[in-house]
C-alpha cells in the first residue's frame, strides 16, 4: 500500500509540474504575426530558440514563429494545476520541467518492474512518456528518444503504443530528419488512432511539412488538423496557418475564406484585428468591390472593443486601398494609422513604410529616407529592421548624389540664361518668399493673441492637475510646518522633471514655449540637401543678391560639370547595384554620355552600360559597345565589350594541362612567340577551362618578354577586368601595380643578360579615378601612365629585397607550382 501511495504521489507531483509548465507558457506566449507562418500551439519555451541546445537548434525553422513541438495539442485550452510557477532557471533550484523529469525518473526507479527484457508495471508508459516530453520541452531530444525506446523496447504491446511513436516521429522533426518523421507518420496515419492521438497526429505532422517545405501536402494535413481539433483557440490558429500558406502562394481567395474562418473563431480582440489585416491583403481588385470592403472595416473599427485597437485597423485600410489602386484614400489611411494611438508599434512602422514606397516610387529619394527612417525607429520585428536598415542607408548614399546632381543642373541652368532672364527668375522666385513669409506673419501674430489663454490638456496624472486643496504636486501648500516651497523637497525635482517631459516634450528656455516644438521638416531637409540656407538675409528680395552668385569663370563652371557628371556617374551605378533598376540606370547612363562629360566619365559610363545590360538586354548593351570601339579602340574596355567575361568554366581538363605545361615549357627557353600561338589555340578550343585565366597570365608574361611593357600591361587590365574575382586576377591587380610603379628596371635577354635600355614613345596619362566610381567593386582602373617601356626580353627589378620577394611572388614559375598544386588532370 505504501509503494502504490508512492507512486502516485510521485507521478502526480510530475504531471503536475509539466501541466504547470504548459500552462505557464501557453499564457506568456506572445505570437509574432510578422513571421511567415505563425505555429499552431503556444507551448514552445521562446528562450530555447536562442539556447544553442542540441534537438532545439537542430529542430527550429525560421520560417515558424513561436512553437514548434508542443506537447498536446489541447495545451491551448489551459492545463489546470497548481498557481503558475516560473519556469525559468534561477540561482535558487531547478526548472518546473527538470523538476517533472526528476519525479519522473523518480517513479520509474521505485516503480518499474522488468522481467526478461518486459516491463510488468504497465503504469510506467505514463512515467516515460512524462520523461520524453520533459526532456523534449528541454531541448533534450536525444535523450527523449532514450526514454521512448525503453517503451518500444520493453512495452511493444501497450494499448497507447501509436502516442509513444506519435512523439517519437516529432522528435525527429525536431532533428531535421523529415525523411524518418514523414515515413513514421506515414505508417501512423495506416494505424488504429483514437481521436486524441488524431489530433495530435494531424498537428505535428503539418507542422512538418511545412518545415520540410511541402506546403501542398501541409495544407490537406491542415484540413485534417482542422476536422479533429475542437478547441476554439486551436481550430482559429489551424485556419490562420492555413490561410497564411494560400496567401503565400497567391490563391487569394481560398486565403481569404481561411481568414475569416479564423476570425470567426478568434479568442482575443489582437488575434481578431490581425485577421482582418491578413483579409484586407488578400482583396483582389478585379473581383471584389472596395467600397463594401472599406465600409466593413469601418463599422469594425466604430466597436468599442476595438477603440485601442484603430491603428491597426487603420492600415488595414491602408492596404486595401493599396491593393484597389486608391492611391490618395491609401495615404490618409496610413496617415491616420500613424496619428492614432499605438497599440502595435510594428504596424505603425509598416505604415511609415508604405507612406516611404510611394515617395521612392516617385525618385523623391530623401522623403522616403525620412519616412524609413521614422519606421526604424519603432519596428520590432527584427528581418523587417535589418531589410529597412540597408535601404535606407543605400538611400542616403543615393541622395547625396542625387541632390548635388539638381543643385548642379539648376545653377548650371542659371549660367546659360541671359541677365534679363536671370534676373525675371528671381523676381518670381522673391515673390514666392514674400508670399510664405506674410502667411508666417499672419500666423504669429494670430498666436499672439492668443497668448496668455491656457488651452493646456492637463491629465489626471500630470504634476499640473489638480491634486487636492492647499497642495502642488507632492508639496504641501497648506498651513502645516511643512515647508511651501517646491524646490524645497528635492524629490520632487527629477519627479517635476519627468512629468514636464511627458506633456511637452524637451523645451528650450524661450519665450512662448508653449507653442508646438519647432522640428526639421522634409523641405526642411531638401533644402539642406541642395545647400539653400534657411536663415533670412536682409538683400533676400534684391536680385542682385543671387544673380551676383551664379559663377562666371570657365573653371568654375567646368569644375561644376565634372562633379555634376561624377555623381550621375556614381548615380547610375547605385540605381543597380543597390536596388537592381537596371532600366533607370541604364536610362542614366546614357542621359550622362548624352550630357558630353570627359572622356574619362563617358568611357567609364558606357562601360557601366554594358556591363548591367550585355546578358540582361543586348540591345541596350550594343550601343555602349559600339561607342567603346569606335571612340576608344585601344583600351582595356574595348577588348572587354568584345569578350565578355563568361563566368561558365568548367574544371580542367588533362589536355588543357598539357598544353599549358607545354607552353610554360616555350616560356622558359625564351620561346616566347611559339608559347603565345600555343596559348591562343588552346584558348580558342577549350574557351570554358578552368585554366583560361592562367592561360591569358602566362601570355602576358609572353607580351611583356617579347612586346615590351605597355603591351603587358594592357593584357593584365584585360585578365582583371575579365577574372578580377580569379586568383589570376588578383595576382594581375598586383603585377600592374608593380608595372606602374616608380621601380627601376633592367633588361634581359632570354638567357638572363643585361641589356641596354632604348627609348621608347610614351603613352599618354590617363585621368585617374573617380571616388564615385570606386563604389562599385570591381570597376576598372583606368590605365596611369608609364614611361621607359623596355625592348623585348625580361626585366630584373632594382629595389628593396621585399619589392624583389613579391615579384618572384607574382613570376610564371610561381603561377606554375601553384597550377600543379592547385588543379589536377582529370582521371582517364
Amino acid at each position: 500500500m505504501n509503494r502504490f501511495s508512492t507512486y502516485y504521489n510521485t507521478m502526480f507531483n510530475s504531471k503536475e509540474a509539466f501541466n504547470t509548465e504548459m500552462q505557464n507558457r501557453s499564457k506568456s506566449f506572445k505570437d509574432n504575426f510578422y513571421e511567415p507562418y505563425i505555429p499552431i500551439l503556444t507551448t514552445e519555451d521562446i528562450s530555447n530558440d536562442l539556447s544553442g541546445q542540441q534537438g532545439i537548434s537542430n529542430g527550429q525553422n525560421t520560417g515558424m514563429a513561436g512553437n514548434r513541438g508542443p506537447g498536446s495539442p489541447n495545451a491551448n485550452a489551459g492545463m489546470g494545476g497548481p498557481p503558475n510557477r516560473p519556469s525559468a532557471t534561477n540561482s535558487k533550484g531547478a526548472t518546473i520541467l527538470q523538476i517533472s523529469e526528476a519525479k519522473a525518473l523518480k517513479t520509474i526507479s521505485k516503480n518499474s518492474v522488468l522481467v526478461n527484457g518486459v516491463e510488468k508495471n504497465s503504469y510506467m508508459f505514463d512515467a516515460y512518456m512524462l520523461l520524453a516530453k520533459s526532456r523534449m520541452y528541454q531541448g533534450k531530444n536525444h535523450e527523449a528518444l532514450d526514454a521512448l525506446n525503453y517503451i518500444f523496447n520493453n512495452m511493444p504491446k501497450h494499448k497507447r503504443i501509436n502516442t509513444a511513436r506519435i512523439y517519437q516521429a516529432e522528435i525527429y522533426a525536431k532533428l531535421k530528419d523529415y525523411q524518418k518523421a514523414d515515413k513514421l507518420f506515414v505508417e501512423l496515419k495506416d494505424e488504429k488512432l483514437n481521436k486524441e492521438e488524431k489530433r495530435t497526429l494531424s498537428i505535428f505532422y503539418s507542422e512538418m511539412l511545412l518545415k520540410w517545405g511541402k506546403k501542398n501536402e501541409a495544407l490537406t494535413e491542415l484540413d485534417e488538423a482542422f476536422q479533429y481539433n475542437k478547441v476554439r483557440k486551436t481550430k482559429s490558429r489551424i485556419a490562420y496557418l492555413r490561410g497564411q500558406i494560400l496567401a503565400e502562394q497567391g490563391k487569394k481567395q481560398e486565403a481569404r475564406e481561411s481568414f475569416t474562418t479564423a476570425y470567426k473563431y478568434a479568442y482575443d480582440y489582437e488575434f481578431e484585428v490581425k485577421t482582418q489585416i491578413q483579409i484586407a491583403k488578400t482583396f483582389d481588385n478585379a473581383s471584389d468591390n472596395y467600397d463594401e470592403a472599406l465600409a466593413y472595416l469601418q463599422k469594425i473599427a466604430k466597436k468599442g472593443t476595438y477603440a485601442s485597437r484603430k491603428n491597426e485597423l487603420y492600415y488595414a485600410m491602408g492596404i486595401l486601398a493599396l491593393n484597389a489602386k486608391q492611391d490618395k484614400d491609401a495615404d490618409s489611411l496610413f496617415r491616420k494609422s500613424i496619428s492614432a494611438k499605438v497599440s502595435d508599434p510594428q504596424i505603425r512602422g509598416l505604415a511609415f513604410s508604405e507612406l516611404g514606397k510611394k515617395y521612392f516610387a516617385k525618385d523623391d529619394y530623401l522623403t522616403a529616407g525620412a519616412y524609413y527612417d521614422s519606421a526604424l525607429a519603432v519596428m520590432t520585428y527584427k528581418p523587417e529592421r535589418d531589410r529597412l536598415t540597408d535601404l535606407t542607408t543605400n538611400i542616403k548614399k543615393l541622395s547625396k548624389n542625387y541632390y548635388l546632381i539638381k543643385k548642379n543642373d539648376s545653377i548650371l541652368a542659371l549660367t546659360k540664361m541671359s541677365k534679363d532672364q536671370q534676373e525675371a527668375y528671381f523676381a518670381k522666385y522673391i515673390d514666392k518668399i514674400k508670399a510664405k513669409e506674410a502667411a508666417e506673419e499672419i500666423e504669429r501674430k494670430r498666436a499672439e493673441r492668443s497668448k496668455g489663454f491656457d488651452t493646456g490638456d492637463y491629465n489626471a496624472n500630470s504634476m499640473f492637475a489638480n491634486s487636492g486643496a492647499g497642495t502642488f504636486g507632492d508639496v504641501n501648500m497648506g498651513g502645516d510646518n511643512k515647508s511651501s516651497f517646491y524646490f524645497a523637497n528635492t524629490n520632487n525635482i527629477p519627479r517635476g522633471e519627468s512629468n514636464f517631459k511627458q506633456i511637452w516634450g524637451n523645451r528650450t528656455l524661450a519665450d512662448n514655449w508653449r507653442y508646438s516644438a519647432k522640428s526639421q521638416t522634409i523641405e526642411d531637409l531638401k533644402n539642406e540637401a541642395l545647400g539653400v540656407t534657411a536663415a533670412p538675409d536682409p538683400r533676400r528680395f534684391e536680385p542682385s543678391f543671387y544673380t551676383e552668385k551664379i559663377p562666371t569663370s570657365t573653371t568654375d563652371i567646368a569644375a561644376l560639370k565634372k562633379d555634376r557628371d561624377t555623381a550621375s556617374l556614381g548615380l547610375g551605378i547605385m540605381f543597380e547595384n543597390f536596388f537592381g533598376n537596371s532600366k533607370l540606370a541604364t536610362k542614366t547612363l546614357y542621359d550622362l554620355v548624352d550630357g558630353q562629360p570627359d572622356e574619362d566619365t563617358e568611357l567609364k559610363a558606357l562601360y557601366q552600360a554594358f556591363v548591367i545590360n550585355y546578358e540582361k538586354d543586348p540591345s541596350a548593351a550594343e550601343r555602349a559597345k559600339n561607342m567603346i570601339l569606335e571612340k576608344y579602340p585601344y583600351t582595356s574596355y574595348a577588348e572587354f565589350v568584345k569578350n565578355p567575361r563568361d563566368k561558365n568554366f568548367n574544371k580542367s581538363s588533362e589536355d588543357v594541362q598539357k598544353k599549358y605545361e607545354e607552353a610554360y615549357g616555350l616560356y622558359d627557353k625564351g620561346k616566347y612567340q611559339e608559347s603565345t600561338a600555343l596559348i591562343l589555340k588552346t584558348i580558342d578550343d577549350n574557351k570554358k577551362d578552368a585554366l583560361v585565366p592562367k592561360l591569358y597570365l602566362l601570355n602576358a608574361y609572353n607580351a611583356g618578354k617579347s612586346a615590351g611593357k605597355e603591351i603587358m600591361i594592357l593584357q593584365l587590365e584585360q585578365i582583371v577586368l575579365n577574372y578580377g574575382n580569379t586568383m589570376e586576377g588578383e595576382k594581375a591587380k598586383k603585377l600592374l601595380k608593380y608595372l606602374k610603379s616608380d621601380i627601376k628596371m633592367e633588361l634581359t635577354d632570354g638567357e638572363g643578360k643585361k641589356l641596354d635600355a632604348a627609348p621608347a614613345t610614351q603613352r599618354p596619362a590617363s585621368p585617374t579615378d573617380d571616388e564615385a566610381i570606386q563604389q562599385r567593386d570591381g570597376l576598372p582602373v583606368s590605365p596611369a601612365p608609364t614611361s621607359r617601356p623596355p625592348r623585348p626580353g625580361g626585366s630584373n627589378l632594382e629595389g628593396s629585397p621585399r619589392k624583389m620577394q613579391q615579384m618572384q611572388e607574382l613570376s610564371p614559375a610561381t603561377m606554375m607550382k601553384d597550377t600543379k598544386a592547385q588543379i589536377q588532370p582529370e582521371k582517364k
